[in-house]
């Protein structure tokens, strides 16, 4: 509408005239006048003030009706609270006045101006029509009715617009647009379209009745029209009112047609002007046009904002969502639209293709346990269903390739009609399961579903990997009887020769045999395992066979077999090569080549200095020179390992040694302390005796024979005869700790501390009872014997009595108390397991103090080790990794996390996928996060809390990327299918800030 200006009075002439009679005036008239020219020249405030004096002056009539007029208006344009009543009293005080009809229509255009319609209304009524000029009777008819159109009284309206089109005055168009936009809100259509057309006549109204007809033509359904209206104007006018309205009713208008290329086109057209905004259920349109032409990511653009409402637009949009993702190569985006989809019940028809698709795609992707939850869904949902065949099939497949192995199991349990194809995977899950136990050192209920797996042969290979495996537990759980029986029903088999059950069955064995002191037979499997596994890609154990088959041959007095198997494994560089070169010392010495023997034991020394064979290799050369009558390099390298290793168990026999050594020396001084000593702190070693007698001899040649009397009473005391009740009582109270019944043993050997304080197995009794209340859980206790023991000076228990210090200040959380003991241990350590739990300590004390460079050192020192126990490498490599991140290393973490990534399928690998897609989150590659979330996942469903934290932290990087229908429903799927509550909590908050 173009301006309305407020009406001034029509008969400005009147006042004009009189003014310039200046020839008569009078005093009066001067006044009069010079309150006219104030109001002339819009100084109203003045003018006010001087039709207000001249109201106390004699006036006539004519007079008194114009002062009041111009009185009143002045004090209406100054916005004076008494203007409106002022000018009410003209039309009141002067009715048959031409001045009262200019008061009702001065009235009437202030109240339109102050939007107050309804008085307006009232005010232009009271306005003489028939005396007014046909401009003013067409101003006043427009005002009023506009005044009805804002008060959405459109029937009035339309009574005031009419009139105004038949009158060719400045407001004729005014009339035609606005009387055509209250027939549209009548519903008189084509009403409304003529008037519109007449109303496009005029320029100020070109730009905006384009809309207008496109909307008439769009509501009664006209499409055709509307397209050929609007097309052509859209084109050819610039300045168009709405020209993102026309584009929307253009798309919806070819939408209709089903015209999706020009639909898709205009709702983009639309989009790209950034004005206004689509309905819902525009913007499925759009997207459904976009997915016709195969624009799929500009159809997910406008369905994923669709979908975030839970109805049947909703539901449909997801469905859709989930095609066009699909089309985009995007299946894991595919796979929640489809989850929301189906979990929506408004179309039943969608949602049964929606599960099924969430299925199968779910299946391609090898998401597999949630293929087979949903498969399950799909056919008690839909038994009839058209997709119940295919379904079946693709449900076989689910359950051979899931890791949730359980749930597989359970599931194929109940079925009463098992296939071929379903008892295959039967057969696999049962077997995964059991690996899975016999990782998590589960061993009897590893056993039992390796057993079940046998019950299904359907495929002979994993018959045979079933028996092997089943053999470890066996072994692993030292049952040795049952291991070698599963071993043997493997080597029992009719296999190739490099069949892998088979070759490493041949290693099993060898160590069962072994173990159980079978040597001959050991020594066959681990002849055999060595000539088999170099031809085949098995995980070669051989370095360790070749060890333990020297050991079978030395045993058994195959000497030359044994040297060479010993100096194969030299020249190999096998990984024990220092335990070859003493073993092929010792193998020389029974040969009587001590040359020789002294030789491989010095190239033992030289190559491997920090050995754990280091005491063995050194007191072994110390007695080949006994042997040779070398006595000084013999009391030499006994000295050495006294010195170095004061806590080894072969102290007591060292100083034997060195005793001899230094009596043929005839230093009878230090053969005497060398006795002592053993008698002192070892009164109950093996050796204690020919250390008495040694003494005794060594005293009498240096005349000391008064001396020898104390050392025998407290050797006897110390050593008792085996039929005394001192060892009968001691005896006693080990069987009651072998047959676990630990309070009663505790007891047993406090009682006999108490009678013996100074019994020879003072320190081992203390060992028991340390280790009992150990095993009762009584910690404190356990720790305070130990302690006591530690201080106790050196013995063989003394060195396990660090390793328990160690082990439970760390279960108590004293990290740092922990950590010299666990160096003690790692010291002291005779082979590679106590190697390991010594490392293993440290890694993780050092880790939790947050001294993250030595837990780096010795995590590696873990891994170097090998896998000891089933989980020793992928612990070790994430602490690695955690103490990298901690130290800002990120880059090289990320390398350690991907390594256990592909190489575990532990608890410690899930932990490392969550750390490292968060890595990624928190540098911003949001895509790379979700990205190793998804390659990774699945493999790691059972562990449900790492599990949830990794599709938790999916939903966050969507959040990142923008995607909040994603964010949305992955939040929705952890909370309905989480079975861990911190997980199901994080997600809900997460989800409410979503929304």
């Amino acid at each position: 509408m173009r301006k309305i200006l407020l009406l001034f009075i029509a008969s400005g002439f009147f006042y004009q005239a009189k003014a310039q009679s200046g020839l008569y005036q009078t005093g009066l008239e001067k006044k009069i006048d010079d309150a006219y020219e104030l109001f002339d020249k819009h100084h109203y405030s003045a003018s006010k003030l001087e039709f207000e004096n001249l109201k106390e002056e004699e006036l006539t009539a004519s007079q008194r009706i114009d002062v009041d007029f111009y009185h009143a208006v002045s004090a209406l344009k100054i916005e004076n609270p008494d203007g409106p009543s002022l000018v009410e009293n003209i039309t009141k005080n002067y009715p048959t006045d031409p001045k009262a009809n200019e008061a009702a229509f001065l009235l009437g255009d202030y109240y339109f101006e102050k939007r107050h319609y309804k008085v307006a209304i009232e005010k232009y009524n009271m306005v003489n029509v028939d005396v007014v000029s046909l401009e003013d009777r067409s101003k006043l008819y427009f005002k009023t009715g506009y005044a009805y159109f804002q008060l959405k009284d459109y029937a009035n309206a339309a009574r005031y617009f009419d009139p105004v089109k038949k009158m060719q005055t400045s407001y004729t168009g005014d009339g035609y647009y606005y009387a055509g936009y209250v027939a549209m809100e009548l519903n008189k259509y084509d009403q409304a379209i003529a008037d519109f057309k007449q109303a496009d006549r005029y320029p100020e109204y070109q730009p905006k009745v384009p809309y207008m007809l496109s909307e008439l033509y769009y509501r009664q359904q006209q499409y055709d029209e509307l397209i050929a209206y609007a097309t052509p104007i859209t084109q050819s006018r610039n300045n168009l009112d709405r020209k993102e309205g026309i584009y929307l009713l253009l798309a919806e208008a070819y939408y209709e047609r089903r015209d999706f290329n020009n639909a898709a086109t205009y709702y983009d057209a639309f989009s790209k002007t950034g004005r206004g905004n689509m309905s819902r259920e525009q913007m499925y349109k759009a997207g459904v046009a976009q997915f016709k032409v195969q624009k799929y990511q500009q159809a997910t653009d406008y369905f994923k904002k669709v979908a975030l409402e839970n109805d049947r637009l909703g539901q449909v949009s997801s469905y859709y969502l989930g095609h066009s993702y699909l089309k985009l190569n995007n299946p894991q985006y595919a796979v929640t639209s489809f989850s929301t989809a189906y979990k929506s019940d408004f179309d039943s028809n969608i949602q049964e293709e929606a599960l099924f698709n969430f299925a199968k795609l779910n299946l391609e992707k090898g998401s597999f346990q949630e293929a087979i939850n949903a498969m399950d869904s799909y056919l008690q949902k839909y038994p009839q269903g058209q997709n119940v065949a295919e379904v079946e099939n693709l449900l076989s497949d689910a359950l051979i390739n899931t890791n949730n192995y359980l749930r597989a199991i359970e599931h194929i349990e109940r079925m009463s009609n098992k296939s071929l194809r379903i008892r295959a995977a039967y057969q696999k899950v049962t077997y995964y399961q059991g690996i899975t136990y016999y990782r998590n050192k589960r061993y009897k209920e590893a056993i039992t579903y390796f057993d079940k797996s046998i019950a299904y042969p359907v495929d002979k290979a994993i018959v045979h990997e079933a028996f092997f495996w089943k053999a470890e537990a066996y072994a692993a759980g030292d049952n040795m009887k049952e291991a070698i029986r599963a071993y043997e029903q493997v080597t029992g088999m009719r296999l190739t020769s490099l069949d892998p059950a088979l070759i490493r069955s041949h290693y099993g064995l060898g160590y069962a045999y072994f173990n159980t002191q079978q040597y001959a037979k050991a020594e066959n499997q681990f002849r055999s395992y060595i000539d088999k596994v170099k031809k085949s890609d098995v995980q070669s154990y051989y370095d360790d066979a070749v060890m333990r088959l020297g050991d079978c041959y030395y045993i058994q007095k195959k000497f030359d077999n044994a040297l060479s198997t010993f100096r194969r494994a030299i020249d190999d560089r096998n990984p024990e090569a220092d335990y070859a070169h003493y073993m092929a010392g010792v193998v020389l010495n029974f040969q009587n080549r001590n040359r020789e023997a002294i030789a491989e034991l010095d190239r033992g020394l030289s190559r491997y200095p920090n050995s754990r064979f280091m005491d063995d290799i050194v007191f072994q050369k110390a007695q080949i020179n006994m042997e040779e009558s070398n006595y000084a390099e013999a009391r030499q390298g006994y000295s050495q390992l006294i010195n170095q290793s004061p806590n080894s168990p072969f102290v007591p026999f060292a100083l034997e040694g060195r005793a001899i050594a230094s009596y043929s020396l005839k230093n009878y001084d230090q053969t005497i302390n060398d006795y002592k000593k053993i008698l002192d702190s070892y009164p109950n070693a093996t050796n204690a005796d020919a250390a008495l007698v040694g003494l005794q001899e060594a005293l009498s040649l240096q005349g000391r024979s008064g001396e020898f009397s104390n050392y025998l009473s407290d050797y006897k005391t110390a050593n008792p005869g085996n039929e005394s009740l001192q060892s009968i009582e001691f005896e006693a109270a080990k069987n009651l700790f072998f047959n676990q019944s630990y309070q009663e043993s505790i007891r047993a050997f406090e009682t006999y501390l108490k009678s013996y304080p100074n019994s020879g197995q003072k320190q081992e009794a203390n060992y028991f009872i340390g280790d009992a209340y150990y095993r009762l859980g009584q910690k404190d206790q356990a720790l305070q014997t130990f302690y006591d023991l530690e201080g106790m000076g050196a013995s063989s228990h003394r060195a396990k009595a660090i390793q328990r210090i160690a082990e439970i200040e760390f279960e108590k959380k004293n990290y740092q108390k922990a950590i010299p003991y666990f160096i003690s241990s790692s010291k002291v350590a005779r082979d590679r397991i106590e190697e390991y739990e010594a490392y293993k300590g440290l890694m993780t004390a050092y880790y939790e103090t947050s001294k993250f460079d030595s837990a780096s050192f010795y995590a590696d020192k873990v891994i170097a080790l090998g896998d000891i126990t089933a989980d020793a490498e992928a612990n070790a490599l994430l602490i690695k990794a955690k103490s990298l991140l901690k130290t800002g290393k990120t880059a090289a973490a990320q390398d350690e996390l991907m390594v256990l990534l592909n190489e575990s399928e532990s608890i410690q690998g899930a932990e490392a996928l969550y750390l490292l897609s968060l890595s990624f989150h928190e540098s911003g590659n949001f895509t790379q996060s979700n990205e190793t979330i998804f390659s990774f996942s699945e493999k790691y469903a059972v562990y449900d809390y790492w599990y949830g934290k990794c599709f938790v932290l999916l939903a966050k990087n969507y959040k990142g990327l923008n995607e909040n229908f994603q964010a949305k429903a992955t939040l929705e799927s952890v909370i309905e299918n989480a079975k861990n509550e911190q997980i199901i909590q994080e997600a809900k908050a997460e989800l409410e800030a979503i929304q």
